[in-house]
């Protein structure tokens, strides 16, 4: 046959032309390695928000905080195979608490009021490093030492989520295991195996959106210490900057129940959520 090809065939010819140089940016995959530099600051934007609600023999009490803070990251130091050595400290803090029975109570570092009963230490703690890492390029924490007493995020430190040591293309999944330790106060201890799963979702514009849950793998057989790891368990969206090398944005929360943790009329609702952000990375002045 002569003339020219149908429409179809020169179609099909564009699309071979074109298609595979998206499918090769997906196969091949991308890699995800933080890139930290000496003396630079990073700044981001924290609001967690927690609801407590317990029943016992018919009767509902709710406790609801929320905190708005400022947290900064500075970088110490980077060694020759980009190992960072990174700092941490808060340097503004909003707290709200309110409760069923007891009202709203609220106190603002901004503010000159004295801190309220249990918010004693919160000044204290303002604008001085808290928490000293060491973290390789792939997130894995070499050493964390606690500068002054705070306890670890629920949900791990923003700017070292663990990467995949090889690049992935979109859908991969990398796990990571964790143990933790669930306790009920004068009551029984358990070494609970949890297991965090990432996902690449997509890249777009330079930005890695990847995706979390988690997994408890010890089988809990008490309702006590299923209470007590609510708010170990929880699943999120990360934002990874692949030029600059730094997680940029995580959402991750949790809304669950257990019933029967104080007898059979019994019951604890858990909801909360953590949005997290930079807006700020800047080199020391």
């Amino acid at each position: 046959m002569t003339g020219r090809p149908p429409m179809w065939l020169t179609a099909l010819a564009l699309a071979m032309l074109v298609v595979p140089r998206s499918m090769a940016a997906t196969t091949d995959g991308v890699t995800l390695r933080y890139r930290f530099t000496p003396d630079q600051k990073l700044a981001m934007r924290v609001a967690h928000r927690a609801l407590t609600e317990t029943t016992m023999n018919g009767t509902t009490q709710s406790v609801e905080t929320m905190t708005d803070s400022t947290k900064t990251w500075l970088v110490v130091a980077v060694d020759a195979d980009g190992v960072a050595t990174l700092e941490q400290s808060v340097d503004d803090v909003t707290m709200t608490s309110r409760t069923s029975d007891h009202g709203e109570v609220r106190w603002s570092s901004g503010s000159t009021d004295e801190p309220p009963p249990g918010y004693e230490l919160v000044p204290h703690s303002l604008r001085v490093p808290l928490v000293r890492l060491k973290v390789t390029p792939d997130g894995r924490v070499l050493d964390r030492r606690e500068l002054r007493p705070c306890p670890p995020a629920a949900t791990g430190d923003l700017v070292v989520v663990p990467l995949p040591e090889e690049a992935v293309p979109e859908g991969k999944e990398w796990t990571v295991p964790q143990e933790v330790v669930v306790e009920v106060p004068n009551g029984p201890r358990k070494n609970v195996r949890t297991r965090l799963r990432y996902r690449l979702e997509s890249v777009h514009d330079g930005i890695a959106t990847i995706a979390v849950d988690t997994t408890v793998l010890t089988p809990i057989d008490d309702p006590r210490l299923e209470a007590r790891l609510l708010e170990r368990i929880w699943d999120g969206t990360i934002e990874f900057d692949l030029k600059a090398g730094r997680v940029i944005s995580r959402k991750t929360g949790i809304d669950r129940r257990v019933v029967g943790f104080g007898g059979p009329q019994s019951s604890v609702r858990y909801k909360a959520s953590l949005d997290e952000s930079v807006i700020a990375a800047t080199p020391k002045p």
